[in-house]
């Protein structure tokens, strides 16, 4: 199962040009009058279960001064010395939920997303086998859970929900599983995920 979801994210397979403007990491410097996008990486971590793949998500805690209480994956912004999104993605996700490098294969990458808050979001897929042996920062991560794959292939679970914003209404997507209330990026990535395994 993991040969095959290597070709998929395999770049060349995938369809995703690292080239286009829109998957350069870095983000490039600003276009005049444009705010500067910061660099950011983020781990979709696929548990490889016996029974049946997962997706690991964290709930930070209502204490994190960006996006409190929200349904993520481990990740972060560029730090100075790091040259690629993987590296960023390993590091932040040893830091927040304790998993080492070592034990994750990186699969391939996802288009990158660029934020309203301001961020360029380039999502890592990583491979881990069983069991997990996890230590979240409680002062980054109130949750750790797992959403089975079979899940969040299910277009049925895919949600568009409204909201007005400064007099605008904009639609996003909304994962509901469980007690947890999965949107924003994270729901955008994952409904991206989906679409491409759902081709596969």
């Amino acid at each position: 199962m993991h040969d095959h979801l290597e070709k998929i994210f395999n770049s060349e397979e995938s369809g995703l040009d690292p080239y286009a403007p829109e998957n350069v990491w870095p983000a490039p410097a600003a276009a005049e009058g444009k705010k500067k996008l910061r660099s950011a990486a983020v781990l979709v971590p696929l548990i490889n279960y016996d029974s049946g793949m997962k997706v690991l998500l964290t709930q930070r805690t209502e204490t994190m001064p960006d996006h409190a209480g929200q349904i993520a994956f481990p990740g972060g912004g560029l730090r100075k010395g790091e040259i690629s999104p993987e590296q960023t993605a390993l590091r932040e996700t040893q830091e927040e939920i304790g998993i080492m490098a070592s034990k994750i294969k990186i699969l391939g990458r996802m288009n990158a997303r660029d934020t309203g808050t301001g961020y360029r979001v380039m999502p890592i897929i990583g491979l881990i086998q069983p069991p997990l042996s996890l230590t979240p920062d409680p002062s980054e991560v109130a949750k750790v859970f797992e959403v089975p794959l079979d899940f969040i292939v299910d277009p049925v679970n895919h949600r568009l929900e409204t909201r007005s914003e400064s007099g605008r209404s904009r639609e996003y997507y909304v994962l509901p599983y469980n007690e947890y209330y999965i949107w924003g990026l994270t729901a955008r990535i994952l409904v991206e995920l989906g679409k491409k395994l759902r081709k596969a």
